[in-house]
């Protein structure tokens, strides 16, 4: 754990990297509340409540959900800060060497903390790696490695994932896992196995990794137009042109390689990549030009220490302060009935949750690894 001094945000600082990161990760710590179960109750089918709450579950195989995207962002938001954060080290001086040292160190921590996750719930040692943190920490290292190397290069690389990504679920002969787009009988339900012996209950599969590095090497090309000397107006432009290519090409191979998420397919990296490239662009246009900043920065709070709060409601913590919330929000909205009563608690952990982080923010505590 470090401490940082500086709590305001610099006026050459690109606010929308920390609204992004920050709500994608606000959302990730939602779910942990249970709030999004709550919200697709029997009861509210029918109604708009029970849409919104639809829209944050992962889609059953075939199609694309507002949820499928949270990772995606996640991976890419990644990759957006690196040419900033690894740039001043190597302005300041920091060797490439010794950058690849720190990148290989955080690569590492990020595997075992994604690691130790799967441990806890059962209270044993066990060896599962289908996490954000686990996939993370593959997508992190290939890209660092990657983002000296012109953006060409960069590009081709992404592509050859992806392609190689697609060939192997395709060409792939062992009878039973040789069905590329099967729930558990496709390639990555053989590798996961063959590497873990068990499946993820979920259709998940660990070798998402290697497709997924292509947002947060994506991540890392549009960290560089942000970095870039280009006009706002320029910048937004390449990232839109980049954002509306990848969802119109990833949606129209939907018929040959059907967009499903839980296997990472190269329709869904495209797909999800380009809503990605979308979602930075209007970002940086409504509050580094436009200039819209007091909302972003409610979300943009969670976002500074984001691994602290993500594994803290990956251990225990939302259960936790659910616990001290219940008695007296049961108490005060039972009136209401079961399932709004739920969705209240859920709400005001999301919000306890949200200060923990407004806490460390104005403590000057920023945890890193």
């Amino acid at each position: 754990m470090n401490r940082q001094t500086a709590t305001t945000l610099k006026t050459d600082r690109i606010f929308a990297i920390d609204f992004f990161r920050g709500i994608t990760m606000f959302l990730l710590i939602g779910e942990s509340t249970h709030l999004f179960h709550y919200l697709v109750a029997p009861s509210l089918d029918g109604t708009i409540i029970s849409a919104i709450g639809t829209q944050l579950h992962h889609h059953p195989w075939n199609g694309l959900r507002f949820w499928d995207l949270i990772q995606p962002f996640f991976m890419f938001i990644v990759g957006v800060s690196m040419p900033f954060s690894f740039g001043k080290r190597w302005q300041r001086g920091d060797s490439w060497n010794l950058t690849f040292r720190h990148a290989l160190k955080r690569s590492f921590l990020l595997l075992f903390f994604g690691w130790a996750l799967y441990c806890i719930g059962p209270g044993k040692l066990t060896f599962e790696l289908w996490n954000v943190l686990a996939q993370l920490s593959f997508t992190y290292l290939v890209a660092f490695l990657l983002m000296r190397k012109s953006i060409p290069t960069q590009i081709i690389v992404t592509f050859l994932l992806l392609i190689g990504s697609e060939l192997l679920y395709r060409l792939f002969w062992i009878p039973g896992f040789n069905q590329p787009f099967t729930p558990d009988h496709n390639f990555g339900s053989w590798v996961d196995l063959q590497l873990m012996g068990k499946l993820s209950g979920g259709h998940w599969v660990a070798f998402n990794a290697v497709p997924t590095t292509a947002h947060t090497m994506w991540g890392v090309l549009a960290g560089l137009v942000l970095k870039s000397d280009r006009s706002n107006r320029k910048k937004i432009e390449i990232l839109l042109i980049a954002g509306l290519l990848g969802a119109i090409i990833g949606y129209a191979l939907n018929p040959v390689t059907p967009i499903i998420k839980r296997i990472c397919t190269s329709s869904f990296v495209l797909a999800s990549g380009g809503w990605s490239f979308i979602a930075l662009a209007l970002s940086f246009w409504m509050i580094d030009v436009l200039g819209y900043k007091k909302v972003p920065a409610f979300f943009a709070i969670v976002g500074m220490n984001p691994l602290f709060i993500y594994l803290l409601t990956n251990t225990g913590g939302s259960r936790w302060l659910w616990g001290i919330v219940k008695p007296f929000s049961f108490g005060i909205f039972s009136w209401t009935g079961k399932v709004p009563t739920e969705i209240i608690t859920a709400s005001i952990v999301w919000f306890l949750l949200w200060y923990i982080c407004y806490f460390l923010y104005r403590k000057k505590i920023f945890i890193r690894i």
